[in-house]
């Protein structure tokens, strides 16, 4: 059951899809309102556990901190901050009584989940124009079913997205890319896709390419696609202000840009220096900024990756003028500690500083809106317009979308990646913690770079964050420029080591395309906690870092340095796979309880649930190489199971066809039958 209450005069965000009636917001159930609808509070009992939030800080039950969902263009993902590059205002309350609550307020909310007082939830809309949505139900899964049919289908990107993929910060031009590919095929590592950061434009200005560096640039991707690699460029959210730019020219002549409080456009920096933002809030603007992918498209693109879109500034004019005005105080001064520090923060407060953030305004349906009011809906309109743009330019098929800011609603039109994080075990183990909070809020493509963005990353951790990896349904590995080169041949020895891993991800791709989609389609997750499966179970819902992918696997990571093993705990029997290679590997059966399992540094233990199946394949270098006609099946059955597999052509839209459904089934003789299938299926 949703109920929908309405506060003040709510810009319309456009994160739900259902038409609901507003009702009378004086019984909210378990919710308490201040006066004006700016606080909302409720008690929390001791066994309660708090869910949601998406892309956030900490763990996956969010009781204890304060958080605030303000997109934020921050690196530094430490346990103190409290917003990262997401912003999703959806969170369950589970325990003696179970409902959720969605604030679609596009402006900064601020959550206090028993920060102040543990037994207390304090939710702060400073802008209380807003809409409340309370959802009850039997379960914390029933629940997120009905809150993803509240706010519409998970994007579904092509099935060659799903494959491996390999990014830097930079690859400068097409024989460096070329080399790339070789060493991954020479050394026999799967690979779908190679990302081009922001080094192949023509000084960074959007939708150019670097004529120098890629001289004929659809004849580059024509060969790539022919050695089975996709090319995904990245987009971002500034325009550069230049003469002659015909994205720059275009936009001011049709008056696309944010303005300033005077009504002239916004003027900022980013990579190229002074920028204007496109108004992608908008529906004009998205139609014009959108057509511009066309130029990459014609050119045989078929995917993307949006970045900035929070958006970052490095600065401001009117900031950086200010800045060094009062700079002219310090000229000459014995800087103590305190003056030091002041002068620090000085100029540290020149990159996305909420003054600007204050400064600059939106036109949304005729009306000026200052971009602090709606600043979170910024990278969703960006990704929305490439949306919007992909079915009037390719109807009828899909391209790979992925943003690094995001709202509730965005899940529509792409997926994310968690940004920029570091080459910190802890960063691999928040990445664990949170799939299932992005899940929960529609946002199924996800995943985080591998191995870390930042810092150097070493042999260990990038190996046990490809064993997480082969699991997140977007898998790349990413590297700022000035760190260590993270290629996976770059390693020495290791090097077959992560061969062998990411081979794993392939023969796991029939199963893991299965249950993405039948995520997507029937509005589920795709990764859940054990709570979600066993909320009964006292143990299992308090566990963070074991996670069921699917209906059939439950994974538990190795997140720690030097560990050559866990403590794991199974809620029932399961059956232990301690995989090596596709064809390497051990099989034990676990009783219920807690174990402690060795692991490797090159194992991946995979757990499959009693009286399920899992389809693999034999594996591939490539997702379109992989033979659906010579299937393989993994399971834990003594009586026999049955599983839906869903498979399709991976690029159309025709996700209902009845072809794209198949029975599996085990029966207790342990004979195996697929319906509607035509090729061969053997138990490993």
């Amino acid at each position: 059951m949703i109920r929908k209450f309405v506060f003040g005069t709510p810009i319309n965000t456009d994160a739900t899809v259902l038409h609901i009636p507003a009702e009378d917001p004086q019984d909210i159930g378990e919710v308490i309102l201040s006066g004006d609808g700016s606080e909302l509070s409720c008690k929390l009992e001791e066994q309660d556990i708090v869910y949601g939030l998406g892309e956030q800080v900490r763990g996956i039950n969010k009781r204890g901190w304060s958080y605030a969902s303000n997109c934020a263009d921050d690196p530094l993902h430490t346990e103190g901050k409290h917003s990262l590059y997401g912003a999703h205002n959806f969170l369950i309350i589970d325990g003696r009584r179970c409902f959720g609550l969605f604030i679609d307020a596009p402006g900064k909310v601020c959550f206090d989940i028993g920060y102040t007082e543990h037994e207390k939830m304090l939710i702060t809309i400073p802008e209380p124009d807003y809409v409340l949505y309370y959802i009850a139900g039997a379960s914390v899964t029933e629940i997120v079913r009905e809150f993803r049919k509240l706010t519409g289908r998970s994007y579904i990107p092509p099935k060659w997205a799903f494959g491996f993929g390999q990014s830097r910060w930079s690859y400068m031009n097409e024989e460096e890319i070329r080399e790339l590919v070789r060493e991954y095929r020479d050394n026999g590592i799967p690979l779908d896709s190679i990302y081009l950061d922001i080094d192949y434009m023509d000084h960074y200005k959007d939708f150019t390419v670097n004529e120098e560096a890629f001289p004929d640039f659809p004849g580059f991707i024509k060969e790539m696609q022919n050695e089975r690699i996709h090319l995904v460029p990245i987009i971002d959210a500034g325009v550069k202000q230049e003469a002659g730019y015909s994205v720059y020219e275009e936009g001011t002549a049709e008056n696309c840009f944010c303005k300033d409080s005077d009504g002239k456009d916004f003027v900022a920096a980013v990579w190229p220096g002074k920028a204007l933002f496109p108004d992608v809030l908008n529906p004009k603007v998205r139609v014009w900024f959108g057509n511009h992918y066309k130029e990459l498209i014609d050119a045989g693109i078929e995917g993307f990756w949006n970045d900035m879109n929070e958006p970052a500034i490095f600065y401001s004019e009117k900031r950086l003028r200010k800045v060094f005005g009062q700079i002219e105080a310090y000229k000459g001064k014995n800087l103590d500690i305190k003056s030091f520090f002041e002068f620090k923060d000085l100029v540290g407060s020149l990159d996305n500083n909420p003054e600007d953030y204050a400064s600059f305004y939106h036109d949304m349906d005729g009306k000026k809106v200052r971009h602090d009011r709606v600043h979170n809906l910024f990278g969703f309109n960006m990704t929305r317009a490439a949306g919007e743009a992909f079915d009037r330019l390719a109807p009828g098929k899909r391209i790979l979308m992925f943003s690094r800011s995001s709202y509730i609603g965005m899940h529509r039109y792409g997926g994310i990646w968690t940004g920029d994080n570091r080459a910190w075990w802890s960063h691999l183990e928040l990445s664990i913690k949170q799939m299932p909070s992005l899940n929960m809020c529609g946002f199924l493509f996800c995943g985080s770079d591998i191995g870390g963005f930042g810092d150097d990353t070493t042999p260990d951790l990038m190996m046990r964050w490809l064993e997480f990896g082969i699991f997140t349904p977007l898998m790349r590995s990413h590297s700022a420029q000035g760190t260590r080169l993270q290629e996976l041949t770059r390693f020495g020895n290791f090097t077959q080591d992560y061969a062998r891993i990411v081979s794993l991800r392939y023969m796991l791709m029939p199963y893991i395309y299965s249950e993405y989609m039948k995520a997507a389609l029937k509005d589920a997750m795709y990764i859940r906690p054990l709570s979600f499966e066993y909320p009964r179970d006292e143990r299992a819902r308090t566990v963070e870092d074991q996670l069921l992918v699917g209906e059939s696997i439950m994974i538990a990571p190795v997140y720690q340095q030097n560990a050559l093993g866990r403590y794991v705990y199974l809620p029932e029997k399961m059956k232990l796979y301690r995989f090596r290679s596709e064809c390497d590997y051990d099989i034990e059966v676990l009783q219920a309880g807690d174990h402690y399992v060795k692991a490797d540094l090159c194992e991946v233990l995979l757990f499959v649930r009693p009286d399920k199946l899992v389809i693999l394949s034999r594996g591939a270098k490539s997702v379109s190489q992989i033979n659906t006609n010579q299937l393989y099946l993994m399971d834990y059955s003594e009586n026999g199971a049955k599983y839906d597999w869903y498979d399709d052509d991976g690029v159309s839209k025709t996700y209902a066809l009845p072809q794209n459904w198949h029975t599996v089934c085990l029966d207790e003789k342990g004979t195996v039958s697929i319906g509607n299938y035509e090729g061969m299926v053997n138990r490993i």
